[in-house]
């Protein structure tokens, strides 16, 4: 298989409405750089949705993504998913705790969707409804399952996508971090090929973009450039909520490499004038000796 580095970008916006952003979102700083990074090198991302009055989603998303941070570091990685999920408990224990010292009416609580890829293996640790994508091969999948009611509707056959998409219930979350002492974490492992892309996002971009938009947008442009597009597109598709997209590509590290293509040549005109010239001057001569003959 191909040599590839991991490449990410990010967006986030407040959206059109609310004035505080509460998404977070977060990648290691060596995804800036990825040829001069090593394969094995151990690379976490990102994304969480906070939820909370008086900005308490903005703390907890935060907190969410700093306890992460942490706890990755200085984590034993021998055992990534158990890491994670580690990690992940203690966060929400920190967000509990933080919300319950506030009182009932102040709990904050935030989704989290992150991962961890060393070489080509990822795994995905998922609370709530942001989500992971994987585009392969130009087919757009997700690989998490949202935690709300109406999905769980239509797992159980209760209500369509279409029904879920139209309801009135959609951002009702059945699991988060700060809600509970304790959570449920769903992990996800799989292998990356050469030219996947994975996107993290928040629900204020859900059901605002289609999917072949989403498709072309991340295997046209770069992570950076992709992800502020796909957020521009869920706002003017009608998003009031925060938007964030997270995307990282597993770049071919001979694209990477390759030097940027060269300018065309100028053509050079010069070489052009005389003959130009050399020709008009015929065209007057000739013109001038018929106009000469017609008078006579």
């Amino acid at each position: 298989m191909e040599e590839s580095r991991l490449v990410i970008g990010a967006a986030t916006d407040p959206g059109p409405v609310r004035e505080q952003n509460e998404d977070a979102v977060y990648y290691s700083p060596s995804a800036a750089d990825p040829t001069s990074a090593s394969p094995d090198n151990l690379i976490l991302f990102a994304v969480a949705d906070g939820m909370g009055g008086y900005q308490r989603g903005e703390v907890a998303s935060q907190m969410a993504i700093d306890t992460l941070v942490a706890g990755i570091a200085a984590g034993n990685t021998a055992d990534i998913p158990l890491l994670l999920k580690q990690t992940i408990r203690e966060a929400n224990e920190r967000i509990y705790a933080n919300g319950s010292a506030e009182g009932e009416h102040n709990m904050m609580g935030t989704t989290l969707v992150a991962g961890v890829v060393r070489g080509a293996d990822l795994t995905i640790a998922n609370v709530g409804d942001s989500r992971a994508y994987l585009v392969r091969a130009n087919n757009l999948t997700q690989i998490t399952k949202d935690h709300s009611l109406v999905a769980e509707q239509v797992a159980l056959g209760a209500m369509t996508e279409q029904e879920a998409r139209e309801s009135h219930h959609k951002n009702i979350i059945t699991r988060a971090l700060g809600h509970r002492q304790k959570v449920e974490i769903d992990i996800f492992e799989l292998k990356l090929l050469p030219d996947d892309r994975v996107l993290f996002s928040t629900d204020g971009l859900h059901d605002y973009v289609e999917e072949d938009e989403l498709i072309n947008a991340l295997t046209r442009s770069k992570p950076d450039e992709a992800a502020k597009e796909i957020v521009s597109r869920a706002i003017a598709g009608g998003s009031t909520d925060n938007v964030t997209a997270l995307i990282a590509w597993y770049a071919p590290l001979s694209v990477l490499q390759a030097p940027p293509p060269e300018a065309a040549p100028a053509r050079d005109t010069s070489r052009l004038a005389i003959p130009v010239l050399a020709a008009i001057g015929v065209l007057l001569f000739i013109v001038i000796v018929v106009v000469i003959l017609f008078v006579l």
